[in-house]
């Protein structure tokens, strides 16, 4: 069998990027890169404050960059932002550089899984459930244009999503392989 590409997470906020990414990347013994935490600790500052000060336009050319330098890396595990899939660059650099798994979950389950994260900037404008409703109607063609694969968060425990992401990866890269 081929060796795994690079799996790249996308998907909306609260889907499970970055537990699920973690998870999977323990379960592969690869490298885990979450592309907000890499920016975060690359500019010694938080998501909110490098959009309070650069506004939403200056992070997404920081996600731009940080997509660009991760997913060159071989072997990975990614997790990207919400939004790192409305730039066309970083679709086509997802898309080329790994597989894409597209992590689905209502915006009710988002709502609860957010409900207290006060670190989500384009959260704190308005009725949470109505950006989250703008964001997906927006997001959700751009993810599934993107993604080799599409797979359910809602209601499943981490560790059941990434034994169902392994199984469809491994079909992939080897089709031929006994279905489990």
């Amino acid at each position: 069998m081929q060796a795994l590409p690079n799996l790249i997470l996308v998907g909306p906020m609260g889907a499970g990027k970055s537990t699920i990414g973690r998870l999977l990347a323990a379960e592969l013994s690869r490298d885990f890169l979450d592309s907000d935490h890499e920016i975060q600790a690359r500019c010694g500052a938080d998501i909110p404050w490098i959009f309070d000060v650069e506004g939403e336009a200056g992070f997404r050319q920081r996600e731009a960059q940080m997509i660009e330098e991760i997913t060159a890396l071989e072997g990975v595990v990614i997790a990207t932002g919400g939004g790192a899939v409305l730039r066309e660059e970083n679709r086509r650099r997802l898309r080329e550089r790994g597989t894409v798994i597209y992590l689905f979950t209502t915006v009710e389950q988002q709502l609860k899984r957010v409900a207290k994260d006060r670190n989500r900037p384009l959260l704190q404008r308005g009725d949470r459930e109505q950006l989250l409703r703008e964001m997906f109607a927006l997001r959700d063609p751009l993810y599934r244009a993107t993604a080799d694969i599409v797979v359910r968060t809602d209601r499943r425990s981490p560790r059941a999503v990434v034994g169902e992401i392994v199984r469809r990866v491994e079909r992939l890269v080897d089709p031929l392989q006994a279905k489990a």
